[in-house]
């Protein structure tokens, strides 16, 4: 939830004709990582819960292009590229990590 809270205040600086653009498809990708996880961690599966993390690392993967793909367009500066590529790296591990917890227990 707090990686989509700074998605959200470094898209604020967006140009103003960038809010139905790259804006709004980094927030809509950041939202979906903790979506995805609270949606797979209330299924009675561990396949489908590892299907929608799946879902999720795809989403933090789509927030991590664009977040390059925003610095390379001046949206962000360097500073904020590398607060949010750190912060996207560790929740990936934590990811990777609850990944294969659930591999094994399957």
């Amino acid at each position: 939830m707090e990686f989509v809270m700074n998605v959200y205040k470094a898209s604020r600086t967006f140009p103003h004709d960038e809010a139905y653009g790259l804006a709004s498809q980094i927030r809509r990708a950041a939202v979906a990582i903790p979506a995805n996880i609270a949606q797979g961690q209330s299924r009675l599966s561990g396949g489908e819960f590892f299907n929608l993390l799946g879902r999720a690392r795809g989403a933090l993967v789509e927030v991590e292009t664009e977040v390059m793909l925003a610095q390379n367009l001046a949206y962000l500066n360097a500073e904020q590229t590398q607060a949010l590529l750190a912060k996207a790296a560790e929740l990936g591990k934590i990811l990777n990590g609850l990944i294969g917890s659930i591999r094994q227990a399957a």
